[in-house]
C-alpha cells in the first residue's frame, strides 16, 4: 500500500523519515533532536535502534524497503545498493537475495554492518554506473544485472540472471557491454558478453540459451530467436527458436505448461504453424539440459528433411 504524503505543514524530519522509509541514522537524527529526546523515544518505543546508530522509527516488523535503508545508513554514505539487490530495486523479478548487497568504493573505511549485509568493494564505480537521485543510492540496471552475476553462486544462476535482465526489459542491445567495458577484470566477463549477446539476439530464458550453446557445438546453423509470426487471427506470436530458411521451428516447453491455458494457447500456436505447413518440434527444457544428443539428433532430422544439406 502506497504510503501518505505528509501534509503542507509537515516539518524536515518527517519529510526525511518519508522519504526514508521510516529509517534514520543518528547522524540525521541529531540535526532535528537533542540526544536526551533521541533517548527517550527509544525508550517509550516509539523508536527502535536496529544497528550501532541506524533507528527505526516504529516498533513493528521491517519491510525489505526498509532493510535496504538500515544497510545503507549503517555502510555509509559512499555505500550503494548493488547487484540483486540494486536489480531487484528497478523491478527484476525471482532473482532477489535474502542478503542486502551494498558496493563501496575500495579505499573507503569498513564500518560495522547489520548482520545480512554483503559489502562487495570495486575500484571502478564511475557516475555513470550510479543513481544518485532516487533512494537509497543504487547502482544502474546494467551495472546491477553484471555485478549480480559476478557474485552468484554457479555460472548457470550467472546466465539465468542476465537472461532475466533482457527478458524483463530491464536492460537493451549492448548496455551490459558498456559496463563490461569498463570492468576490464570483472568475473565472469566471457559469459556474461556471450549471455547478453544471446539475449540481445533473442534468447530470453536459461533453455533457451541451453538449447542455442546445442545448436552451435553441434554445427547446426544459427537461428532466430524469439522471432514474430502473426497468427490465423492475425495476433503476433512469438516463436522460441526458428530456423528460418527451412521453416522448422523449436519450442522450448518450460514450467508454465504446467498451466492448462498456457498449454492451450501453445497447442493454438502449434496448429497454426502446422497448418502453413512448418514443421514444428517441441522439447521440454530438462531433455535440453539432460538429453543433449537426443534433441540435437531430432532437430538435424527435422532440418535435413526440410532440405538443409547438413
Amino acid at each position: 500500500m502506497a504510503r501518505a504524503l505528509p501534509g503542507d505543514d509537515a516539518d524536515e524530519l518527517t519529510w526525511l523519515l518519508f522519504h526514508q522509509d521510516d529509517v534514520i541514522s543518528l547522524a540525521q537524527a541529531r540535526r532535528f533532536l537533542t540526544p536526551k529526546a533521541i533517548r527517550h523515544r527509544v525508550t517509550v518505543q516509539r523508536w527502535r535502534q536496529v544497528h550501532r546508530a541506524v533507528f527505526v522509527t516504529h516498533n513493528g516488523p521491517v519491510s525489505a524497503d526498509q532493510r535496504r535503508w538500515i544497510a545503507v545508513l549503517a555502510a555509509g554514505a559512499a555505500a550503494v545498493l548493488a547487484g540483486p539487490t540494486a536489480a531487484s530495486a528497478w523491478g527484476l523479478r525471482r532473482y532477489d537475495s535474502r542478503a542486502v548487497h551494498l558496493l563501496l568504493p575500495a579505499a573507503h573505511q569498513t564500518r560495522s554492518l547489520p548482520p545480512g549485509v554483503l559489502l562487495h568493494r570495486t575500484t571502478h564505480l564511475p557516475e555513470e554506473d550510479v543513481l544518485r537521485v532516487g533512494q537509497p543510492c543504487r547502482t544502474m540496471p546494467a551495472r546491477s544485472l553484471v555485478d549480480a552475476a559476478q557474485w552468484a553462486a554457479t555460472d548457470e544462476d550467472a546466465r539465468a540472471i542476465i537472461a532475466a535482465g533482457f527478458q524483463q526489459r530491464l536492460v537493451a542491445g549492448d548496455d551490459l557491454h558498456r559496463v563490461l567495458d569498463r570492468l576490464p577484470r570483472a568475473r565472469r566477463r566471457s559469459l556474461i558478453r556471450q549471455t547478453a549477446d544471446d539475449a540481445a539476439g533473442g534468447s530470453h530464458s536459461l533453455p533457451e540459451l541451453d538449447f542455442l550453446r546445442l545448436t552451435r557445438r553441434a554445427g547446426l546453423p544459427e537461428p532466430s530467436r524469439q522471432a514474430v509470426r502473426r497468427d490465423a487471427s492475425g495476433r503476433r506470436r512469438y516463436l522460441d527458436v526458428w530456423f528460418d530458411d527451412w521453416r522448422v521451428h523449436v519450442e522450448i516447453d518450460g514450467g508454465q505448461h504446467l498451466d492448462p491455458r498456457a498449454a492451450w494457447a501453445d497447442m493454438r500456436r502449434q496448429n497454426d504453424l502446422w497448418i502453413e505447413g512448418d514443421r514444428v518440434l517441441r522439447f521440454p527444457a530438462w531433455a535440453v539440459r539432460h538429453t543433449p544428443d537426443e534433441v540435437v539428433a531430432q532437430v538435424r532430422a527435422a532440418l535435413r528433411a526440410a532440405g538443409w544439406p547438413g
